[in-house]
């Protein structure tokens, strides 16, 4: 409903997809020797299905904070998926 919020969230969406390979510090390329992010792939494969599916519905009550929750939870994905590459990379070079 706020035209602003929107705005920035879209714009934040597009952004953190360019800011992603400069953030690339993996030790490894692929996500075989990662299996928590492999959970997490599929973790944001949901969510981007469910962020489509309520962008379809009309701006109603139950709608609106659905829609709100799955935005945090897609932005949360940035955060925790480097996060857990370190995790796992220190286990890994103990």
């Amino acid at each position: 409903p706020n035209k602003l919020g929107g705005v920035i969230a879209l714009v934040m969406s597009i952004a953190i997809l360019f800011l992603m390979p400069l953030l690339h510090t993996n030790e490894t390329q692929g996500l075989q020797f990662y299996p928590l992010n492999q959970v997490l792939f599929w973790y944001m494969v949901i969510m981007i299905l469910l962020l489509t599916w309520i962008g379809a519905r009309p701006v109603e009550a139950p709608y609106i904070i659905t829609g709100q929750i799955l935005t945090i939870l897609y932005f949360s994905y940035y955060i925790i998926n480097p996060l857990i590459i370190k995790l796992w990379d220190n286990m890994l070079n103990s």
